[in-house]
């Protein structure tokens, strides 16, 4: 059953976001996977790098860090707590970049949810990046625009 969201908000934020960013990650994602806080300010103070914070009630919920080149924007990493996964949160994250262009991310080949929904939201499969993840694991090339 979808959970109703409501007080649902997304604010633009910028380096002074990374100790939040830092948090959401960790709990979005396994140990083994989890960026800190000094990874998040060195890519937020790298010109064109960006987040986008959803909160519900105040309280942050989710996140995109991305990089935007003139008319591509490269996701960087995405996530959303699991207690507000499945209620469009990630999708509407994504949404908030097609006006910026093209759109292009990596996902790991067994990340099955993840690639169903960019799928969904008109990603295609483009490449592979061999030996990707730190577990040697691969990644999709997904690419999003004409």
């Amino acid at each position: 059953m979808k959970k109703e969201l409501k007080d649902l908000a997304f604010h633009t934020m910028g380096i002074e976001s990374a100790g939040v960013l830092a948090m959401l990650h960790r709990q979005s994602f396994p140990v083994e996977e989890v960026w800190d806080e000094q990874s998040f300010q060195s890519l937020l103070s790298i010109k064109g790098t960006e987040s986008k914070v959803a909160c519900v009630n105040s309280d942050p919920v989710g996140f995109v860090l991305f990089r935007t080149f003139g008319d591509e924007t490269e996701i960087l990493t995405i996530g959303v707590l699991p207690h507000y996964r499945r209620c469009g949160i990630g999708r509407a994250l994504i949404r908030a970049l097609f006006n910026k262009g093209k759109v292009i991310l990596e996902v790991s080949f067994s990340n099955f949810s993840a690639i169903y929904m960019y799928k969904s939201l008109g990603f295609s499969i483009i490449g592979k990046r061999s030996n990707y993840y730190k577990d040697g694991s691969d990644a999709h090339v997904m690419y999003y625009g004409s």
